[in-house]
């Protein structure tokens, strides 16, 4: 088929469409006909227009994007797909996730130091307790009205909060600060989560990533920093706190990055792989039996599920990616949904096997921006599908998933299963 029979090119930009789901098959039109190609950015939501962007869908392109930072910069115009106000630009650019090599560097380095192994594996046993009591605490609940249970409120989204406050260090009665800055920043684009978005004088919405929208989250983080460098814990804000490397604004914006990324990512990916194991039974048995290896599972679960779907670069000089010629300042898109799924890079993409190896996914990204905090994620997941898989013996939904309207993030609102 040559290019003027190609199928017309769908809209994968509409946040409002990802509520109804991932559009799997428009990315498989993008994938074998138009692997990179323009992409409208109209209007939606009250959010206001764009200039467009390059969506690039195959597996070894987005590869290619996620680990050229010199030809496709984070810094540049962020890593979201709407423009940041030109105001704000040099205040996202602090954040590490909006910084090129080798300043990122720099930064990355500082915050391992927090993520030590040893540090994240203490979190096994108090993650596989606060797992075993949420899902026993579901169950009851369930029993007691009409056998049927949300493990996203009942359970997922308490299990990633919790976790994240422990490894942090947030005091138990701040808690309910990481859920509501997360759904403000996360799920700004779905009028259920963040409600109607905040104007500022000429009626414009407020990017909730802007200073203005994130001072009561920075001015926490320097009064919880106070705190730890007078009352030291085994925690990753006592660290951040005490390095003196760090300047003020780059333990705030450490904190934002911590705070909604740390929590998002497992908040998203738990529920999704728990739907995809009840819509999957015989996977699901075959993980209750031991026939499958949990962290082989947890990948294949990543894959099928990526918490992100999309990350934004701007070109750094025209260049050329798939054959089609990008020039410097145009925004390329990469979606990370369409490259876990593409034929090129994965045999039967379509299908769950939870025992697939190798399993590249990129659901944690590539490149120098790979998720700093994959290894936690990774044991939270682990830990709450093998202590789902012996609370319930079938894991049977009672609808649809219900999802958020998201470009950026795969996320489920509510997962509602029968309790046997």
């Amino acid at each position: 088929m040559n290019v003027r029979e190609a199928p017309q090119v769908p809209d994968v930009f509409d946040p409002r469409q990802y509520a109804a789901g991932v559009p799997y098959a428009a990315y498989r039109v993008l994938r074998d006909h138009h692997p990179v190609v323009w992409q409208d950015e109209p209007e939606v939501l009250g959010w206001p227009a764009g200039p467009g962007f390059w969506a690039v869908t195959r597996h070894a392109d987005v590869v290619r994007v996620l680990r050229d930072s010199a030809a496709y910069s984070s810094h540049l115009g962020a890593t979201q797909i709407r423009d940041p106000d030109p105001a704000d630009l040099p205040f996202i650019r602090r954040m590490m996730l909006n910084q090129d090599p080798p300043q990122h560097g720099r930064l990355r380095r500082l915050v391992s130091r927090a993520f030590t192994p040893g540090r994240i594996d203490r979190f096994t046993s108090v993650a596989r307790e606060r797992a075993r009591d949420l899902l026993a605490a579901a169950l009851r609940d369930a029993r007691a009205q009409d056998g049927t249970v949300d493990l996203v409120a009942a359970v997922t989204d308490d299990y990633a909060l919790l976790n994240l406050a422990d490894l942090l260090g947030v005091p138990d009665s701040d808690r309910g600060l990481l859920l509501h800055w997360t759904q403000r920043v996360i799920g700004y684009q779905d009028p259920d989560e963040a409600g109607a978005p905040v104007l500022d004088a000429a009626g414009k919405p407020v990017n909730p990533r802007s200073p203005a929208m994130l001072r009561d989250m920075f001015d926490y983080a320097q009064r919880l920093a106070a705190h730890k460098r007078r009352h030291p814990a085994d925690d990753v804000l006592t660290t951040l706190a005490h390095e003196t490397e760090l300047a003020d604004a780059e333990l705030e914006m450490f904190f934002f990055l911590l705070t909604v990324a740390g929590n998002d990512t497992v908040r998203s990916a738990a529920p999704g792989g728990l739907l995809a194991l009840a819509e999957h039974p015989e996977a699901y048995a075959s993980l209750r039996a031991g026939r499958s290896e949990l962290p082989t599972a947890v990948d294949e679960l990543l894959r099928w599920h990526p918490p992100v779907l999309t990350f934004r670069r701007t070109a750094t000089e025209d260049t050329e990616l798939a054959g089609r010629r990008i020039r410097a300042g145009d925004k390329v898109v990469v979606f990370h949904a369409s490259a876990n799924r593409d034929e090129r890079a994965f045999d039967a993409p379509d299908h769950l096997d939870l025992s697939r190896a190798p399993n590249p996914h990129i659901s944690f990204g590539d490149g120098p921006h790979i998720c700093l905090g994959a290894h936690f994620a990774r044991l939270q997941l682990r830990v709450l599908y093998e202590e789902a898989s012996r609370a319930l013996p079938v894991l049977r939904t009672t609808g649809p998933a219900v999802r958020l309207t998201s470009n950026f993030i795969n996320g489920i609102k509510s997962l509602v299963v029968r309790v046997s």
